[in-house]
């Protein structure tokens, strides 16, 4: 042994879009393990196990000498900022993170929701949104905030029976048993920004959810319809919701559509105002059209619905919330649909984006002269602030 330091602990990492929490952990891998500043870790970690007994050892040694890295609550890809991780023994540390309250800033698009609660899903179904006014959400909110009972999203992690719930989904399967409400906490809430329609990029999901699949994400969706619903101003959008929700009530028809209907119904087009459009009747539309005549008569097309506003929250909640399901029970809360568009982690415990104890992610990239410092920078800053909480700590005892 060099006799060389061991760096070990907390730090957090600038999580960007489209990358898993998962994948995080493999990068750190990839750029930690052949570095200089964890190669005294890998020799101390080699020389534990040869201390090991016999047996221990033998059945260790099929397994990959890697640096014991871990996160501190899971980031959806969808989802952007803090992501806590340990190395070494700081992954012992890592369940206070899971328990601490945590802060995010999210953009709820109005008027459809999806499988997944976010725009990265395919879509279940569509309510009216014309209604949807920054005084109807505001009013709406209050029921989100303080105590509340939570349903977690049907595409979540969660397991039941041994199964991940996003896995029952997929599959085409109801969960064996129901999902069942759990209680989290919601310290503030409010609104950021307000998006009037047409003045925001945020959009639905193309996709359309059809087949076993859909009649599986119905069913459990069907299942929020005890939340209260705040009710829209005006009469006849109030009209409009109700229809819609008497709609998503009828049992489906007895006999299933023919081959034909259904290969039609997967290749649904969404057009621009949101609404499904069978492929032949999207080939007519795309079809180039005749040139007109003095004889042919004027046609009058109907107007395109408005664009569907949109909202920024912040919200500072405790461990197990989930956004997308706030996302989801917002727009049933205003007599609508929505889902999660954009989503971020602001602060989790005492790491806040913006300050410097977070490392990018694209710093990685730029090779150990440039992450390595501060690696090391921040280990060195949780290792002081352990000692001086377990200094406190005896302190306290003695008294």
């Amino acid at each position: 042994m060099s006799g060389e330091k061991i760096y070990e602990g907390v730090f957090a990492v600038h999580k960007p879009q489209g990358v898993t929490s998962a994948d995080v952990i493999r990068k750190l891998q990839h750029h930690f393990k052949p570095s200089d500043l964890f190669k005294p870790w890998l020799q101390e970690e080699q020389a534990r196990r040869k201390r090991e007994s016999m047996n221990q050892r033998k059945r260790r040694r099929t397994q990959k000498l890697d640096i014991k890295i871990g996160h501190g609550g899971t980031l959806d890809p969808l989802a952007t900022g803090v992501l806590v991780t340990g190395v070494g023994k700081g992954t012992k540390s890592l369940s206070d993170f899971l328990a601490c309250t945590k802060t995010y800033e999210t953009i709820v698009l109005f008027g459809a929701e999806t499988d997944s609660y976010d725009r990265l899903g395919k879509i279940v179904r569509r309510a009216p949104y014309e209604h949807i006014t920054r005084e109807a959400v505001e009013k709406a909110l209050e029921q989100f905030r303080g105590k509340i009972m939570q349903r977690p999203p049907i595409f979540s992690a969660l397991k039941v029976e041994g199964k991940k719930l996003y896995e029952y989904a997929r599959e085409g399967k109801v969960p064996p048993i129901e999902i069942k409400p759990r209680p989290v906490e919601v310290l503030n809430m409010d609104i950021v920004e307000w998006y009037e329609p047409g003045t925001h990029e945020h959009k639905w999901p193309e996709e359309e959810m059809s087949g076993d699949a859909k009649v599986v994400a119905e069913k459990l969706l069907e299942k929020d319809a005890e939340l209260p619903v705040v009710p829209p101003a005006e009469g006849e959008a109030t009209q409009e919701v109700e229809a819609q929700s008497a709609k998503r009530k009828s049992p489906p028809a007895a006999d299933s559509p023919k081959e034909e209907d259904q290969d039609a119904t997967k290749k649904q087009k969404v057009a621009e105002d949101g609404t499904s459009q069978p492929a032949a009747a999207a080939a007519a539309e795309s079809a180039v059209p005749e040139p007109a005549t003095a004889e042919a008569p004027t046609t009058h097309t109907e107007q395109p619905k408005p664009q569907p506003a949109a909202v920024k929250i912040s919200m500072t909640v405790t461990s197990g919330f989930y956004v997308r399901s706030l996302a989801h029970d917002l727009g049933k809360a205003v007599g609508s649909c929505a889902l999660m568009s954009e989503l971020v982690r602001s602060r989790q415990a005492d790491y806040t984006l913006g300050e410097e104890n977070i490392l990018e992610y694209k710093d990685l990239d730029a090779g150990e002269e440039v992450w390595g410092p501060k690696v090391k920078k921040f280990l060195e800053t949780w290792e002081e602030k352990r000692a001086a909480k377990a200094e406190a700590e005896a302190v306290a005892d003695e008294e």
